[in-house]
């Protein structure tokens, strides 16, 4: 068994390194390209090339960050998918958040303690989970 502080070490893994650039078009978002690479920092050709889309959307609290997958073999392939890849993560974003709001707003409130008016005194405890 692995002791406490093996458990808590925070360690990078040599064998999972990518080198990251960061392209944008300063309006939209960035497009993020994971390159692997070795832990000599050479090109590792037997790991694919990674695209990330990334994007905010305006919300009340402030601005939510949006990231999602960008399947593709270049950066001008990953750039034209960028567009519908991002309108799915923000739909699929919303309805995560409305499934939320629904899940808040039908919580159900359990009494603490005696009930009022049931052999004993009242003052039980509101509790919303």
């Amino acid at each position: 068994m692995a002791t406490k502080s093996e458990q808590n070490e925070i360690k990078v893994d040599p064998a999972a390194l990518y080198l990251e650039e960061v392209f944008t078009d300063r309006r939209v978002g960035t497009i993020r390209r994971l390159t692997p690479v070795k832990k000599d920092g050479e090109r590792d050709p037997a790991r694919a090339v990674l695209y990330v889309g990334e994007t905010q959307v305006l919300t009340p609290a402030g601005a939510l960050p949006i990231g999602f997958e960008i399947g593709a073999g270049s950066l001008e392939e990953a750039a034209e998918k960028f567009g519908q890849l991002a309108r799915e993560a923000i739909e699929r974003t919303v309805k995560e958040l409305q499934e939320l709001r629904r899940q808040a707003a039908s919580s159900i409130v359990v009494p603490q303690g005696p009930v009022p008016g049931v052999g004993g005194a009242g003052g039980g405890k509101i509790q919303i989970p």
